[in-house]
């Protein structure tokens, strides 16, 4: 342990820590707007400068080390002005539209500016080109905005093991953005949003539907019917200032019904029709020989990475749609047959995690008789923002329940869908009683939860083991694709997620600050979410996805068969493979 004073306060910290930690440990907080703790801490805005007593110079708290007996003056008047001064040269290249921008009043450089009381530009000059893209359509990038902190490459090169940001030129000309300043759309990028929820500024953000929203309930001849996933509910709530994992599932309702849809369901009745269609089609595959490890393809990101990158391996891919398609695809075709409605009055509203469900939305795969099988896709953030623009008071909001007629049931197992290994539980919940016709004594399946790392877990069913896995984000995901390349694998199921943590974490979210990120170790904060979604499962009486009556019912009355003609026309799709930009 290190000695060290900070602001005349004495603390022992652990000889690794910066003075960043150590000031921490002192409850004195340094503003900080490159650091992103275990992915970006190169010192490189110097908002955090610190004056340490015996040095010539300023130091960068999140890189300074400590050492015995150091002395740290964290607010000093020389260390304010040059934090002042760090903001000006920003503000002198950054764009002024602060009422126009989408992180108006959840800006980091915002707050910090406020914080400091920098109330006119210091700086005039020339300005670096500006690249606009709204091209790709999950994200967009408006590089005036862009501050250059690299929280966005090392999230992708880290965190997803991508790599489709980076900087590029020199000097004053130097961006930030994929290869040669392409658009996300032209590269191989997963469209999954984490670049957006790292991003201290407006200069990364989804590409907003709320005003074609709007314009569709404004329609009288259409009929609009929303879905929310499940992990809205865990993340609603932040949007207006309640706590991270605040489960707010009957006031997202009660708002929802305010703003006037016609009907308002819950995507996890899809995720529990889901396991029906995928739980089938691995038994299928397992007892008769077929493609294995099956993968799963809920996740739209994962599913476009596949498509470049391991295109060889589409065929472990399911072929089943991500549970959201699945439920469009039901409601233009039997829901709008037993209702009496022409599916072409029909718009279909997905409140999604995730801005990949934005691109997912618009592929021809997803599109029948020139209909898409969802219309429009709103990520958490929009969806606050569509509630506040309605005038709302959400937190004083009763609880309410989703629609019950034909689609309004649904079991734990489709709400688990929403975290990392949720999707393999479900799924684990009813393959191993369709195949062993015996009932579980606990539906729960432990060995596939949690948030951190690569899980794994062995399953007797019928005296054959079954090995199946759980990656979330490329970077634990490629290992288990390249032992699949070079027929290593021991795996007979695997689900892959494209975001850390699942969809809890999705890119569409609604965003925790750096601030909030660094006070948690090794991302704890999506726990918060994770315990919600889990509790979402225990309340529930019905727990496994193939009890849902409702889904009983559809079965019977129209698909007639898992993963039978119907459900293939309208509920499986096929994956194709991309090339590459070089």
């Amino acid at each position: 342990m290190i000695n060290v004073k900070i602001n005349n306060i004495q603390v022992s910290v652990d000889e690794k820590s910066t003075v960043l930690d150590a000031a921490k440990k002192a409850g004195v907080n340094i503003p900080t707007l490159c650091y992103l703790k275990d992915c970006t801490e190169t010192g490189a805005c110097r908002v955090c400068t610190v004056e340490v007593k015996g040095s010539r110079t300023l130091g960068a708290a999140c890189v300074y080390p400590v050492s015995e007996g150091m002395e740290v003056l964290t607010h000093s008047q020389k260390a304010i002005e040059a934090r002042r001064n760090t903001l000006s040269l920003i503000l002198s290249n950054h764009s002024k539209d602060c009422l126009a921008c989408v992180r108006n009043q959840n800006c980091e450089l915002q707050t910090l500016t406020d914080q400091l009381g920098i109330r006119d530009v210091r700086y005039e000059g020339d300005r670096t080109s500006i690249t606009f893209d709204e091209i790709a359509h999950g994200i967009m990038r408006d590089t005036s905005k862009c501050i250059l902190c690299g929280r966005c490459v090392n999230t992708c090169k880290k965190v997803q093991g991508l790599g489709i940001l980076d900087f590029m030129e020199r000097g004053f000309k130097t961006k930030v953005g994929p290869v040669q300043d392409r658009s996300f759309a032209d590269v191989n990028c997963m469209q999954c949003g984490q670049c957006i929820n790292v991003c201290p500024v407006g200069a990364l953000s989804e590409k907003e539907e709320i005003h074609d929203v709007i314009d569709s309930l404004n329609n009288p001849k259409k009929h609009v019917v929303v879905q929310t996933a499940p992990a809205i509910r865990a993340s609603l709530g932040e949007e207006f200032g309640m706590p991270i994992g605040s489960r707010v599932t009957g006031k997202m309702v009660a708002a929802l019904r305010r703003i006037g849809f016609d009907r308002i369901y819950d995507t996890n009745y899809a995720a529990d029709l889901t396991i029906m269609e995928e739980g089938t089609e691995f038994i299928h595959r397992f007892t008769q020989k077929g493609t294995l490890p099956m993968i799963t393809s809920c996740s739209p990101g994962w599913v476009r990475y596949i498509e470049f990158e391991y295109p060889d391996l589409l065929d472990h891919l399911s072929t089943c749609k991500s549970p959201h398609m699945m439920f469009g695809a039901i409601l233009k075709s039997y829901y709008a047959q037993q209702k009496g409605i022409d599916p072409k009055d029909m718009v279909v509203v997905s409140i999604m995690p995730c801005t990949a469900k934005k691109e997912e939305k618009e592929r021809k795969e997803m599109i029948k008789n020139g209909m898409k099988d969802v219309d429009h896709v709103l990520t958490t953030r929009e969806l606050g923002k569509l509630i506040k623009l309605f005038g709302i008071d959400f937190v004083d909001l009763p609880d309410e329940e989703f629609d019950q007629d034909m689609f309004g049931e649904y079991t734990g197992a489709g709400a688990i869908f929403g975290v990392t290994g949720g999707v393999m539980e479900a799924a684990l919940r009813t393959v191993y009683e369709k195949l062993t016709n015996k009932e579980l004594d606990d539906v729960k399946f432990e060995a596939v939860r949690g948030i951190h790392g690569l899980k794994e877990a062995t399953i007797r069913i019928n005296d054959i083991d079954v090995n199946v896995a759980v990656a979330h984000s490329m970077s634990i995901a490629k290992p288990i694709l390249e032992d699949i390349r070079t027929k290593k694998s021991k795996y007979h199921f695997i689900e892959i997620m494209g975001c850390p943590g699942g969809c809890i974490n999705g890119g569409g979210q609604s965003i925790v600050n750096a601030n909030i990120r660094n006070k948690f170790p090794n991302n704890e904060w999506l726990k918060l979410r994770a315990k919600a979604i889990y509790a979402e499962d225990e309340a529930m009486p019905t727990r496994q996805s193939h009890k849902n009556t409702q889904i009983q019912a559809l079965y019977e009355n129209f698909l007639k068969e898992p993963c039978g003609h119907i459900s293939h026309r309208l509920l499986h799709t096929h994956y194709v493979a991309r090339r590459r930009f070089k």
